[in-house]
């Protein structure tokens, strides 16, 4: 076994309060495309930029552009998680893992077990009708024709934070809380480079700071352990 993975092996043997934050390659091995690599949404064509598409503004603006573009791409039901997602959702039943911090509205975490899941950007899993705040679930937004409607005739708009929407203050403060309080920091598939998420790293105050990212990180130098690996060959040797 290499000797980093060694060594992060012994830290979660070590450690009783562990935080793990994500980002988009926690489940590209799930087969969920990422937003910024060289194949990623972002440097796909369409008829608008993603990033313009993805705006509260465009939203607002043009519902039914912005269906067609979510429905093709933000659509994660079909997939399963991964050994990230399984070995994490294990080391929060053995009471070592305190919760899982993602930038990811996949829901895998919560489909693999984990049950303390503070999702930065929400989740594709929750919609609301803007006009009444009916509840509607994925499979209702995915498979509606067109633009979901509500039974009040409201539009359905789906819990996901959009360019130009702020985090949650619940959600963002219980990600800061649950970090500030880690023994043993684990940020993962995360290039560290999306603010304010990236920001949530400096409330860290343990000792046991890791990275694991294929591509280096603005953080890698504050890091205790760096592991330019992918996640799938790291977590299938926690047990």
């Amino acid at each position: 076994m290499d000797d980093k993975i060694q060594l992060f092996k012994k830290l979660i043997d070590d450690c009783d309060n562990i935080v793990f934050f994500g980002g988009a390659g926690v489940s590209t091995e799930s087969g969920i495309p990422d937003f910024r690599s060289k194949d990623g949404l972002y440097n796909q064509k369409y008829k608008y930029p993603p990033e313009e598409i993805l705006s509260h503004t465009f939203f607002m603006n043009d519902v039914d552009e912005f269906y067609k573009f979510y429905k093709d791409k933000m659509n994660s039901l079909s997939y399963e998680p991964n050994v990230t997602h399984i070995k994490l959702a294990e080391l929060e039943q053995q009471g070592k893992l305190k919760a899982v911090v993602t930038q990811n509205i996949d829901g895998l975490h919560q489909k693999a077990g984990s049950k303390n899941v503070f999702e930065l950007h929400g989740s594709v899993l929750r919609n609301y009708c803007m006009k009444c705040h009916q509840f509607y679930d994925a499979e209702y937004v995915f498979n509606s024709e067109g633009t979901p409607k509500c039974s009040c005739g409201g539009i359905v708009k789906p819990d996901v934070v959009l360019y130009e929407e702020g985090l949650d203050d619940i959600v963002l403060r219980n990600s800061i809380v649950a970090i500030q309080n880690a023994d043993l920091l684990i940020v993962a598939g995360t290039s560290l480079t999306v603010y304010p998420a990236s920001g949530l790293i400096n409330y860290f105050r343990g000792n046991n700071l890791v990275l694991i990212n294929k591509s280096t990180t603005p953080y890698d130098s504050r890091a205790d352990l760096v592991i330019n690996e992918g996640l799938g060959k790291v977590f299938s040797y926690i047990s």
